[in-house]
C-alpha cells in the first residue's frame, strides 16, 4: 500500500519541484479535453451520508444498493494494486471512497493513480461499509474536476505558524476542522441575531459606509477623499447617528449588522475593520435594553453552540443566569485589590494620583481635562475591568464620557448608560438616547473642545444630526454588540483574528 505523502524518514520534496510536476500533469490534461469541467452537481454531502447510514448494518447497506454522488477535495490516497482508497472532503466533512479497476475501468483507474492530494474529484457509486465497518462509497465513476497545483501542508493541523493560518485562510479552512467549526458557529450566531431581531419587530436597514462627518463613537477614523465631490470623507466608525435619524423619520425599531473601521491599534481583541450589530428602539430605556440584550446574547449562544454555558480559555462562562449589574464604583469595590474607601473614590485628587501610580497617562488627553466621573472610569479600567469574567453590566456612566447618552433625571452628571463585560472585555454598549437637541449640541461643542485640546478620538460637531433632533426624536434606547468579540467567546478563540476570515496583516516580505 502506498500514498503520495512523504514519510517521517523521507524529506519532503522541494515545493517548487512539486508545483512543476503538477503543472506538467495539467498540461497533459489540457491536451485531452476540458481540464476544468463544470458539468457535475453532487447529489449528496458527506455529513448527510454519515447521518443517514452510519447506524446501518453492512449487510443491509449492501442489499439496499443506495446510490450516491459526491464531490470534494482528496485529502488521503492509498493505492493498492487493482483497488485503492481515497478520502474526500466537502463542506460538511469527509467520506471514504473505494475504487477498483473492475468498476471504474482501466482508463479512469490509471488516471486516478496519477492524481494528487488536494485535487477535487467527482464520484458516483453506491454506499457500503468496509469489513472494518467504515462507511464508504464504492465508486463506479470517478472524474477529476480541478487540478491542484500547490501541495497542501503535510501536517497543517495544529501547526504553530499562526500567521500562515491568518494569511492563507483558504488553506487553514481546508486543513483545520476547528477553524471551519468556528466560522460555522459565527454564521449561526449572526443568523440567530437576525431572526430574533426580526421577530421582535426590528427592521434591518443599511446606512452609509462613507461619512462626511465621522460620528457615533469616540474613535480615530480612516480618512479618504471623494474625487468627484472633491471633499474629504471618513470610513464609518459607527452607524449610530444615521440609525437614530431613521427613528426621527418614524421607523420605531431598526437594526444594522454593520462593518466599522477605526484607525487604531491592532491587538488580540482589536482589528481595524470589525463587525457590530447596532439597534434602536423607540419608547424603550436602558433597563429594557439590558433585559433585551441579555436575551439576545443568550439565545445566540444556544443557537451557535447548543447551550448557554460556554468554556473560554479553560473557565466557564454562564450565560444562562441573570447578568450582574454594577455601577463603576461598585465594580471597583468588588474587584479592585487591595480596595478603596468611598471617600477615596470620591476624591478627584486621590483618584488622579492613584491612576498615575498605576501607570495611566493622566497628564495627556483625554485624562488631563477629565472630571471625577471619567477618572473613576479610568480607575475601573485599570483595576476591575479584566476581572469581570461572568456577564456583568457596568451601569450609570458619567456624562463627560457619554456624549450621546441621555442624562439621569435624578443624578446630575450621570447618564442612563451601560457597558456589558464578559471574560474581562467589553461586549456591548448601550444607553437611553439623548433626544434633547440643545443638550446634544452643547455636548458636541464640548467634544470639539476636547478634539482641539488633542483628543484624536473626540467627536465632531454634526449639524445635520442636530437638525434631525430638532424635528423631534421619541424616547429611544440603543445598543451596539461587538459580533467579533461575542464569537470569540462562543468559540473559545483567544484572538479576534481567529474569528475574522481575513484579518489585516502586514504585507509579506
Amino acid at each position: 500500500m502506498t500514498d503520495n505523502r512523504p514519510t517521517a524518514n523521507e524529506p519532503a520534496q522541494d515545493e517548487n519541484q512539486i508545483i512543476a510536476e503538477r503543472r506538467a500533469k495539467l498540461a497533459r490534461l489540457r491536451e485531452t479535453g476540458p481540464a476544468f469541467p463544470n458539468d457535475f452537481v453532487p447529489a449528496d454531502r458527506a455529513a448527510a451520508l454519515h447521518a443517514a447510514h452510519d447506524g446501518t448494518e453492512k449487510e443491509t447497506l449492501e442489499a439496499a444498493g443506495i446510490p450516491a454522488s459526491i464531490a470534494g477535495r482528496m485529502m488521503l490516497k492509498r493505492v493498492m494494486g487493482k483497488a485503492s482508497f481515497a478520502t474526500l472532503q466537502d463542506s460538511t466533512g469527509r467520506i471514504q471512497i473505494y475504487l477498483s479497476k473492475e468498476l471504474v475501468g482501466d482508463e479512469a483507474y490509471d488516471a486516478f493513480k496519477h492524481w494528487d492530494i488536494g485535487d477535487i474529484l467527482a464520484v458516483r457509486g453506491k454506499v457500503f461499509k468496509t469489513n472494518k465497518g467504515e462507511l464508504s462509497i464504492q465508486a463506479t465513476e470517478v472524474r477529476l474536476l480541478t487540478k491542484s497545483l500547490r501541495p497542501l501542508p503535510d501536517k497543517f493541523h495544529g501547526i504553530s505558524d499562526q500567521e500562515m493560518r491568518y494569511r492563507q485562510r483558504y488553506v487553514d479552512l481546508v486543513m483545520t476542522e476547528s477553524t471551519r467549526n468556528t466560522f460555522v458557529a459565527r454564521s449561526r450566531a449572526i443568523a440567530s441575531i437576525r431572526r430574533l431581531m426580526t421577530e421582535a419587530g426590528f427592521l434591518e436597514v443599511e446606512t452609509p459606509m462613507l461619512h462626511a462627518i465621522p460620528g457615533g463613537a469616540a474613535a480615530k477614523p480612516f480618512t479618504t477623499h471623494h474625487n468627484a465631490l472633491d471633499m474629504p470623507m471618513y470610513l464609518r466608525i459607527a452607524p449610530e447617528l444615521y440609525l437614530k435619524r431613521l427613528i426621527v423619520g418614524g421607523f420605531e425599531r431598526v437594526f444594522e449588522l454593520n462593518r466599522n473601521f477605526r484607525n487604531e491599534g491592532v491587538s488580540p481583541r482589536h482589528n481595524p475593520e470589525f463587525t457590530m450589530m447596532e439597534f434602536y428602539a423607540a419608547y424603550g430605556d436602558y433597563r429594557w435594553l439590558m433585559d433585551f440584550t441579555e436575551q439576545l446574547i443568550r439565545q445566540a449562544a444556544v443557537d451557535a453552540t447548543g447551550g448557554a454555558k460556554v468554556t473560554y480559555q479553560g473557565r466557564e462562562v454562564d450565560l444562562s443566569q441573570p447578568f450582574d449589574r454594577l455601577t463603576i464604583t461598585e465594580a471597583i469595590h468588588k474587584y479592585a485589590e487591595p480596595g478603596y474607601t468611598d471617600e477615596q473614590l470620591n476624591d478627584e485628587a486621590f483618584v488622579r494620583a492613584e491612576l498615575k501610580r498605576l501607570g495611566a497617562h493622566v497628564d495627556g488627553p483625554p485624562l488631563a481635562r477629565a472630571g471625577l466621573g471619567a477618572l473613576q472610569l479610568a480607575l475601573f479600567e485599570e483595576t476591575a475591568e479584566a476581572k469581570l469574567w461572568q456577564p456583568t453590566y457596568i451601569i450609570d456612566y458619567p456624562v463627560e464620557v457619554s456624549p450621546l447618552a441621555r442624562g439621569s433625571d435624578t443624578r446630575p452628571g450621570i447618564t442612563e448608560r451601560f457597558e456589558l463585560f464578559m471574560v474581562g472585555r467589553e461586549i456591548a454598549n448601550g444607553f437611553s438616547e439623548l433626544n434633547d437637541a440643545e443638550d446634544q449640541a452643547d455636548r458636541f461643542r464640548k467634544q470639539v473642545e476636547a478634539k482641539d485640546a488633542g483628543d484624536e478620538e473626540a467627536m465632531y460637531y454634526d449639524a445635520d444630526y442636530i437638525r434631525a433632533l430638532e424635528y423631534g426624536m421619541p424616547p429611544t434606547a440603543g445598543c451596539g454588540i461587538g459580533i467579533d468579540r461575542l464569537v470569540m467567546l462562543l468559540t473559545d478563540s483567544p484572538s479576534i483574528r481567529d474569528v475574522i476570515l481575513f484579518p489585516h496583516l502586514r504585507p509579506e516580505d
